[in-house]
């Protein structure tokens, strides 16, 4: 059997809706919708969507470390956002945190979320122990046929 680890963080969005914010099986850590609210429901970066998503990161990079995870393990990224006009602002984040590293990702938009002062939430996986990366072209997306 794999043990099932869960991380709380004390937001009091995870008792109320009964979720964690990141569950570990094994070498696998997921890690649930982040966003920039903190404990006092206050949002860090205002209304930038620059800097909503920097604070998110850098928190998902906080919970990575505590569960002795890498940044170097991500291997999946979720943004949803509110406002994909500004998706260069959501995109220069997410490079400087990712850009060696780049895991499979999405961004979509969608209607709002649960704070409407609230730009992006994004969640990750990671998977402990991810070597070397070599990156390969797919043939069959490359426009060649």
């Amino acid at each position: 059997m794999t043990e099932r680890i869960q991380y709380a963080s004390g937001s009091p969005w995870e008792p109320l809706r009964g979720f964690s914010r990141a569950v570990q099986v094994g070498d696998v850590l997921y890690i649930s919708g982040t966003t920039a609210q903190v404990a006092s429901g206050d949002i860090v970066g205002g209304t930038s969507a620059y800097g909503q998503t920097r604070f998110a990161l850098d928190q998902i990079k906080r919970i990575i470390n505590e569960a002795g995870f890498r940044l170097s393990d991500v291997v999946r990224t979720r943004l949803m956002v509110t406002n994909i006009s500004d998706f260069g602002e959501y995109a220069r984040a997410h490079h400087e945190v990712f850009e060696a590293i780049r895991p499979a990702s999405s961004i979509v938009q969608v209607v709002r979320l649960v704070d409407p002062r609230l730009l992006v939430e994004i969640e990750v996986e990671a998977v402990r122990g991810v070597t070397e990366c070599s990156s390969r072209r797919l043939k069959s997306l490359d426009g060649q046929g």
